[in-house]
């Protein structure tokens, strides 16, 4: 039901952008720009790139405004579009520093990491995440850190459902393996009767 509301107010407002709204165009920016930072921000990109591909990704959203399908969801659009901007810069670069700095917050995430998990497992959880193959993360990020369903994932990504889960899986699994020795440390840290409250 959230869901649906979320695509009705998109819809609304890109309506209102259709008939040259600028106001509604302002609106969709700040609902987009940071969950969109959020996704292409992890990519192996420098900061002003990563702004540039955001911003170019609106504009061209407002460029062919008079061709999106409104049976679809705005948020593929434009995350297609700035998926697509972010590849082909990628594509441009011969080599790249990723930096990922990752904060978890997903409930689904529970099976790979605790979400109760002090701050000190932030470091290894950042470096896990910044570990994964670009396909891997891409998927994992647009399924578990937007809460995409799989098929929007597989629209996004121009990838088959059945991959879309797999690669979903596959991240999963490499964070759990990545981050099973802290949580294990922690885990026996917590059931130690005499230690100082400040190694909790």
């Amino acid at each position: 039901m959230e869901k649906e509301t979320a695509k009705k107010i998109d819809h609304d407002l890109f309506r209102k952008v259709q008939d040259g709204d600028m106001v509604a165009f302002r609106e969709i920016v700040n609902r987009y720009k940071d969950r969109l930072m959020n996704v292409i921000g992890r990519m192996p990109l420098a900061t002003e790139e990563v702004e540039d591909i955001i911003q170019d990704a609106f504009m061209r959203a407002y460029q062919h405004r008079a061709s999106f399908d409104f049976k679809h969801c705005f948020s593929t659009w434009l995350y297609t579009i700035a998926l697509n901007l972010a590849r082909n810069e990628l594509r441009k670069k011969k080599k790249y520093k990723f930096v990922d700095i990752f904060d978890m917050q997903n409930q689904e995430m529970e099976t790979a990491v605790d979400p109760k998990l002090p701050s000190t497992l932030g470091p290894a959880l950042e470096v896990a995440i910044g570990s994964l193959p670009d396909k891997y993360k891409t998927a994992f990020m647009l399924r578990d850190i937007e809460e995409m369903s799989y098929d929007e994932v597989a629209r996004i990504l121009s990838v088959p459902l059945g991959t879309v889960k797999s690669r979903v899986n596959r991240a999963r699994s490499i964070l759990r393996d990545k981050l099973k020795p802290r949580m294990e440390e922690r885990n026996a840290l917590s059931k130690g009767a005499l230690l100082p409250v400040n190694l909790l």
